[in-house]
């Protein structure tokens, strides 16, 4: 008999959903939409800018990936990742284990699926005007690093004593 999800395990795949959904959507606008041009920066709010960059690296363009062979590697290792985090996701009994693992497993997806489309992850957020942060990054980049914040969160709470 299939075992059932948890609450949080349904909001966590609600959650990775959503990220998907928006990631996807929003590269779809800076790509089509807004057509920007590869490395052309367009001004938004104080230091935030959208720059197109296509990144064919591992995370913020390190170990570049330009071989068919590790394209489809990343993209495998990414589902399998999110495979397992599913199924981790499914008996999560915590808000911020579901939280997290919702956010980790939507960016993780979002970026495979852009690996897979076009050989390289669509980026464009771009803060490297505040002088500490040389990256430009996406919205499945943000999910990713949020989402391992909140388990590391979790993983720090102090579980109750146990009743003697």
């Amino acid at each position: 008999m299939a075992e059932s999800v948890s609450k949080l395990g349904k909001i966590a795949y609600g959650l990775a959903a959503g990220v998907i959904v928006l990631d996807q959507a929003v590269k779809a606008w800076i790509l089509e939409g807004l057509n920007l041009p590869l490395r052309f920066s367009v001004p938004v709010a104080g230091p935030l800018r959208l720059t197109m960059v296509w990144n064919e690296g591992v995370s913020f363009g390190l170990l570049k990936a330009n071989h068919d062979i590790v394209r489809w590697g990343l993209v495998a290792f990414s589902v399998v990742v999110a495979g397992l985090l599913i199924g981790w996701a499914r008996k999560a009994d915590r808000s911020w284990m579901g939280v997290g693992l919702g956010l980790v497993i939507g960016g993780a997806i979002g970026n495979a699926i852009d690996r897979a489309r076009f050989g390289a992850v669509v980026d464009f957020i771009d803060v490297t005007k505040l002088g500490f942060f040389p990256w430009v990054f996406n919205i499945a980049d943000s999910a990713i690093t949020i989402g391992v914040i909140c388990l590391l969160l979790d993983s720090a709470r102090k579980d109750p004593s146990p009743e003697a």
